[in-house]
């Protein structure tokens, strides 16, 4: 073998394989989160979960003064749901798609292992999720700001400019698509993102009556750390859909994690204090599934309390576990997976 010697290295006649591998994995990765992002159905998943967060805003509620608790209670739901529905319908596409259309095959056929193509696809499925909260987010911060009780009235100002800024963000999608021939889905979405970003600042620098006033004067913040809380609930989600994506259709993996999603909601009731008295199966049943209380944080904003870091933190690491567990499991049915 011919070696060839640059300074005090040697290197081979063939390119570092683990820069190769490297460079597969992020293209691999990229491809993942374009290919979810160009999908129609994300957005109009993206767009109808956004408008309905501002629309729950501008109507009376007679709550006796919880209007606005109720708002926000509403739209951090709609947040969650919108995320069990990206994660399922992402790991659908990502997953089981191109396992029936051979693309998962002719990727395989590469030198690229099955642990790194499912770990790139949970990351690109990861990095659709939080494009989909982050709109959301947008949303739900200017529905805390439209949100009035039985003295108010509907903000009209912030709610013509938020569905104007939707109308053009679709309106430039068709234009780059007509012009430029590019996909109108993702340049929609980008156009989104951008654009109701803008429409979110303009709005913050007006009251509700028209005036100048300090930028996010009377929107609550503490809706941020409750957002992204509830984005490592949506990407526990997308590992568990990508664990059924491994062996299960569409239908299928959208029951097992509706299933998942709702015995996690009802554990602490149902399996808490069996596991603390000692059941073993209350125990493991207790463990097996997330609990989501842990990711909800409405009743500590209806409290007037603001989220600390630490248990950010703590919540992160919960997820974090899960994931792993979740990830390590899809890839031991991903295994021996017959992909012809």
């Amino acid at each position: 073998m011919i070696r060839i010697t640059i300074g005090n290295r040697i290197r081979g006649p063939y390119p570092d394989l683990r820069e190769s591998e490297m460079r597969q994995f992020i293209a691999i990765v990229s491809n993942a989160f374009m290919e979810l992002i160009r999908q129609p159905v994300f957005l109009l998943l993206m767009t109808t979960s956004a408008i309905f967060s501002v629309f729950l805003a501008s109507i009376p509620y007679f709550g006796f003064g919880d209007d606005p608790k109720l708002v926000k209670d509403s739209v951090l739901a709609v947040m969650l749901l919108a995320g069990l529905l990206g994660a399922v319908l992402s790991a659908s596409n990502s997953l089981t798609r191109e396992i029936h259309t051979g693309t998962a095959l002719a990727v395989l056929s590469k030198p690229v292992g099955r642990a790194s193509f499912l770990f790139a696809k949970y990351l690109g499925i990861a990095g659709v999720l939080v494009v989909l909260t982050y709109v959301n987010l947008v949303a739900a911060l200017l529905a805390s700001r439209m949100a009035y009780d039985a003295y108010g009235s509907t903000d009209f100002l912030a709610l013509g400019i938020y569905v104007g800024s939707v109308v053009a963000a679709y309106l430039l999608g068709g234009l780059s698509n007509y012009f430029l021939q590019r996909p109108f889905v993702s340049d929609a979405i980008l156009s989104l993102v951008i654009v109701t970003t803008l429409a979110f600042c303009v709005i913050g620098f007006f009251g509700k009556e028209g005036g100048l006033q300090p930028f996010a004067s009377d929107i609550d913040w503490r809706l941020v750390p409750s957002t992204i809380l509830l984005l490592f609930a949506v990407w526990i989600l997308a590992g568990l859909a990508l664990l059924c994506s491994t062996r299960l259709e569409l239908i299928s993996t959208l029951a097992v994690c509706s299933a998942f999603f709702l015995l996690g909601l009802m554990s602490d009731y149902f399996f808490e204090a069996k596991a603390t008295a000692g059941s073993w199966w209350a125990s493991i049943c207790y463990t097996v599934l997330p609990n989501w209380q842990l990711f909800w944080t409405a009743s500590a904003l209806d409290e007037g309390k603001w989220i600390p870091p630490s248990y950010i933190a703590t919540a992160f690491l919960y997820a974090l576990a899960y994931i792993g567990a979740a990830l390590a499991l899809s890839l031991w049915l991903f295994e021996d997976r017959e992909l012809n």
